[in-house]
């Protein structure tokens, strides 16, 4: 297994966690009514479960498991998966942070942060999409190596 499919997995095991967590918390506190604060981080609690934790698994799974360019078992150029870790993780962290932040600082300061949040997701699905794309074809279709 590639090394980013492992960090893609573990990390999305932890929002699962984390999505958890907080939907539990979300939860009692329905029948409790004792942390009113709590509910600012339902918004968030959604971007984790959706792409913090199903997305990312996804992805990371698909990385492992298409199948290689070549015939030596290559995957092609790796970076995109990083960049796929690097603004996914991102994106979902801003998108966590928006709606309590709004409550400390107001609108007009944060108002950047569901912007780039959804950019850098954008770009992240993007860089996904260049990497995977190549490596899937028709079934049965390998380019092989010639030998001179």
């Amino acid at each position: 297994m590639p090394r980013a499919s492992i960090f893609l997995i573990r990390t999305a095991l932890l929002n699962l966690a984390l999505g958890a967590l907080i939907g539990g918390l979300l939860l009692a506190d329905k029948g409790l009514h004792r942390w009113g604060w709590l509910w600012a981080l339902r918004p968030g609690h959604v971007y984790i479960m959706l792409l913090g934790w199903t997305v990312q698994f996804a992805c990371g799974v698909a990385i492992w498991i298409l199948p290689r360019r070549d015939a030596e078992g290559g995957r092609g150029a790796m970076w995109p998966v990083w960049v796929l870790y690097g603004t996914l993780n991102s994106s979902v962290l801003l998108a966590t942070l928006y709606a309590p932040c709004l409550g400390w600082f107001g609108a007009e300061r944060i108002v950047w942060m569901l912007p780039l949040a959804a950019l850098l997701a954008v770009t992240g699905i993007g860089a996904f999409l260049g990497h995977a794309w190549r490596r899937v074809r028709p079934f049965g279709v390998m380019t092989t190596k010639r030998n001179a």
